[in-house]
């Protein structure tokens, strides 16, 4: 499937068109051999229909191409400028516009701080770059609204900071900064900023299981899986993830439930802790906020608690995370976490590889999905991970502690309530940071971004066979006879 209404831009149908023909080659082994054709086919024209001409256009698609194989070697991070897409958008600043009256108050020379608010013959304000701080106080102080903040739409997007120009304009990512969190690829009108793909991987351990049959591939997906492809029914999903040559696919919830259980434990003995599910926001506090890396969590993330299960009971096993992370393609590299996760792909790449091999998910009968309890699937959004929390606390007969919980729903949440943290004032003495708003279910690797997808995942946790953490965990170790 191709529609639009799959995706929320058109830059995710363009990111999609490149994922789909490199895979379908790479399934047949014809990638090397064709791989120059592929701009030429998503661009079969001599007239552009994006850029000024088809040869930057297709220029640009040789770019996303390599990210799609995989990317710059030599950039470490999951996180990557396109420079050739890069328009250069307009990074002004406070600006003051048209809808500026002259007005007698002048509310907005009054409140600015540095005195770079001037008035001209028509009493217009103007303002002085060399003196503006970018405060916004005159922005806010104007009743017309007629002072606009021009700013980036992915430096505005990204609350660490991390992007800044270069002298030719083009978009920059400080990776000593960045946390992979993918909120710019997201907001990038032109697909400038994108993920990197290993898609290819994955094609080529599916392809090697099913040849030599000595390892078995598995896929582990994140419980925001249930607010996605929507065109279709979660078991034909799950049923599509089988036919792509996948032996089998387990919750991540599942992990979240053995998290929640061990870190309801370890919260009430150590009295403070911020979670560590979310590997941007555990990133964020590492880079920002070092005092406070001692109370995150010692707990794996559910992606990498469940994988490191699975290869107890089979060590010869792949495994696959599937979710809306872009930062997970970050964390499943890391040493403590790469024993178990051996790749990592997103919601976007997975429609990629089920239309590369022409899988029409709507006409499979229905897999089941059932590792998992209520708040397990819950942990995909916002407030999930604090509610499970508090059903460890309790499950285990943990009544003499006092869960005080501070879900923090974005990037800025987190920081106000760590800065409160570092303090001493805040009121709370569980953080559970979701770097994205509204939680994974807003990751950038997601097909969908809205409100409807927390209900989608709330629904998703009441259909849950297991009730109870406890139960989920106790079916996990009988099946796999551990203690």
């Amino acid at each position: 499937m191709t529609d639009k209404r799959i995706f929320d831009t058109k830059v995710q149908v363009l990111k999609y068109k490149v994922l789909k023909e490199v895979a379908s080659l790479a399934w047949e082994d014809k990638l090397l051999e064709h791989v120059l054709d592929i701009p030429k086919t998503i661009v079969p024209g001599k007239v552009p229909t994006m850029r000024c001409c088809v040869y930057k256009e297709r220029a640009i698609l040789e770019e996303r191409v390599k990210l799609a194989m995989g990317g710059d070697p030599d950039n470490s991070n999951a996180i990557q400028v396109i420079e050739i897409a890069c328009d250069e958008c307009p990074a002004g600043g406070y600006e003051v516009t048209e809808s500026c009256r002259g007005c007698l108050a002048h509310r907005c020379q009054d409140v600015c701080p540095k005195g770079a608010i001037s008035l001209d013959h028509l009493q217009r304000a103007h303002i002085d770059k060399n003196k503006c701080v970018e405060c916004g106080a005159c922005a806010r102080a104007c009743p017309y609204f007629a002072i606009r903040h021009n700013e980036r739409p992915c430096i505005r997007s990204c609350k660490v900071k991390a992007i800044s120009m270069n002298e030719d304009f083009t978009a920059h990512i400080d990776n000593s900064k960045c946390i992979s969190c993918g909120s710019c690829v997201y907001m990038c009108p032109f697909g400038a900023i994108m993920d990197k793909s290993y898609i290819l991987n994955v094609i080529d351990m599916i392809k090697k299981s099913q040849n030599n049959q000595k390892y078995k591939v598995f896929a582990v997906v994140a419980p925001s899986i249930a607010s996605q492809f929507k065109y279709a029914k979660l078991g034909q999903v799950v049923a599509g993830i089988r036919e792509l040559g996948f032996f089998s696919t387990v919750e991540a919830a599942l992990g979240a439930d053995m998290v929640a259980y061990k870190e309801s434990k370890e919260l009430s003995e150590k009295g403070f802790l911020t979670s560590s599910c979310c590997p941007a926001f555990v990133d964020f506090i590492k880079k920002n906020f070092p005092d406070l890396a001692p109370y995150i969590s010692s707990n794996l993330s559910p992606m990498a608690t469940i994988a490191k299960e699975m290869k107890r009971s089979d060590p010869d096993c792949k495994i696959v995370f599937i979710g809306p992370c872009t930062a997970k393609k970050m964390e499943f590299r890391k040493s403590e976490v790469h024993k178990y996760i051996d790749c990592v792909i997103t919601f976007e790449e997975l429609q990629a590889l089920f239309d590369s091999k022409n899988i029409d998910i709507t006409s499979l009968d229905e897999d089941v999905l059932d590792n998992a309890s209520y708040f397990g699937r819950i942990f995909a959004r916002s407030g999930g991970l604090s509610d499970a929390v508090a059903e460890g606390l309790k499950e285990q007969g943990i009544d003499n502690f006092d869960l005080k919980a501070v879900p923090c729903d974005g990037i800025e949440a987190c920081k106000v309530a760590l800065l409160k943290a570092r303090k001493r004032l805040l009121d709370g003495n569980f953080i559970e940071g979701m770097a994205c708003e509204g939680g994974c279910i807003g990751g950038a690797g997601c097909l969908t971004h809205g409100p409807k997808n927390k209900a989608e995942v709330d629904k998703y946790g009441k259909e849950a066979y297991e009730k109870t953490m406890k139960d989920a965990i106790s079916v996990y170790y009988i099946d796999n006879k551990q203690e």
